[in-house]
């Protein structure tokens, strides 16, 4: 019996080192695409965007002339953002993209898949999303 259990611990340790550290989010993204699901806007070309997820939970950025940042919370396969504050320069040509952005992140939870170097965020009724990759 002392062998049968010593046998199922290793093999509940084996299993439980497999399943390994979930993915995270923190680090550097950089936008891809972003609006309608259906049919995404391409980022920007020559449009320095970034995406900064911090371990502290804070989330800051740029989507091509502002800066931007707000508090993040991970629960499950969501994400739930707390209102976000930008600067408010004028930056032609980039105006439609910083606000379509910051309009699906004011959704405050989204769905997010990280799939390999990509993170999905996804609006909840799935109409909307914002695509990026890991810098």
């Amino acid at each position: 019996m002392r062998k049968l259990t010593m046998i199922l611990l290793v093999v509940l340790l084996a299993l439980s080192a497999c399943a390994g550290k979930a993915a995270s989010l923190e680090g550097e993204w950089k936008l891809v695409s972003y609006g309608d699901a259906k049919n995404p806007t391409l980022a920007l070309p020559d449009v320095d965007t970034l995406f900064a997820f911090g371990a502290d939970g804070q989330l800051s950025g740029s989507v091509g002339c502002n800066a931007f940042g707000a508090g993040y919370k991970v629960n499950g396969a969501e994400i739930t953002f707390e209102s976000a504050l930008s600067t408010m320069k004028f930056c032609e040509g980039v105006m439609d993209q910083e606000g379509a952005v910051l309009k699906i992140l004011s959704e405050k939870t989204l769905n997010f898949e990280l799939n390999g170097k990509q993170l999905t965020l996804t609006s909840p009724d799935g109409s909307s999303v914002i695509v990026l990759e890991k810098k």
